[in-house]
This record gives structure tokens, sequence and C-alpha cells, in this order.
């Protein structure tokens, strides 16, 4: 539990987050979709791993997952083995949140937390997603690309 009293699961694998993400999708009655790559040769970080070199140096597979979400609000999830992910909300990117927000950040999308931050001057806009723990997640947006799902979440 974190100083705020919310659960936050540590997610040690690419696996384990694949688990998390199911169990939300059934949580909000969404269907997913999950294709792994594994083997250094198959992760998109690892361009320069050599011809047949599947292996980091110390022996182990890294995996990678990518996942989509049935629904609106579009949403996919790439798991790097790096311990991060690059969650896209209706063509909005959030690059480098950290495998064990990412609960927390559907959980905030899916449950109707996330919005979307209106000025009028200098006009701007952006998505915000809050997490347990006073921690917020902040993209900028294009006001002209706004899906009716973004446009609805404006406050």
């Amino acid at each position: 539990m974190d100083h705020s009293g919310h659960y936050r699961e540590h997610l040690p694998t690419t696996e384990a987050a694949v688990g998390a993400l199911h169990t939300i999708a059934a949580q909000y009655g969404l269907e997913i979709e999950v294709t792994h790559d594994i083997g250094a040769d198959r992760t998109s970080r690892r361009s320069a791993a050599g011809f047949g070199v599947t292996t980091d140096p110390d022996g182990s597979l890294p995996h990678e997952a990518y996942a989509e979400f049935s629904g609106v609000p579009r949403v996919s999830v790439r798991l790097f083995p790096e311990d991060d992910a690059l969650i896209t909300v209706e063509g909005v990117a959030f690059h480098d949140v950290p495998r064990d927000d990412v609960p927390g950040f559907l959980h905030s999308v899916f449950g109707g937390l996330s919005h979307v931050r209106g000025r009028r001057f200098p006009p701007a806009a952006s998505l915000v997603v809050p997490l347990p723990g006073d921690r917020t997640y902040r993209e900028h947006l294009a006001a002209h690309l706004l899906t009716p799902w973004l446009s609805s979440r404006v406050r």
C-alpha cells in the first residue's frame, strides 16, 4: 500500500503486466488482444541485436508485449522489457510510463477519472490522467485532433 492508502502492484515481468491487463479488461467488460515478441532479435528496442541473437548478454530472453483494448476510448499498451510502457489513448501517446503505473493509469482512463484540461488563451489542451498518491500524467493535445471521446472529457 502506498502512502495515500491505495494499493500499487509491483509487476516484475512483462508477463505479470500482461496478466494485470487481462484482469483490467475483465473488470471493465472489455476485450483485449495481446501479441508477444520474445528474444533480442524480436523486440523493438533491440534492433542492434545481431542475426540469430535471441538473448541478452546475461542469457535472459527479453519479452515485449502489445495489447489493444476493445471499445471507447481506444487504448493500446506496449510493454517493454526495460520496465516501462507506451500507453496510447485515443491517439495521445504517453511515453515511458513505469510498468508498475500501468494498472493505475488504465483504471483512471476506463474508470472515468481522466479528463481533458483546456485553456482559451493561448489555446491549449492536455489529456490528464490522475493516479493514486497525487501523481498525474499529462500530454499536450492538438485541439483540432480531439476525438469525440476526448471532446466529451473536456473540463
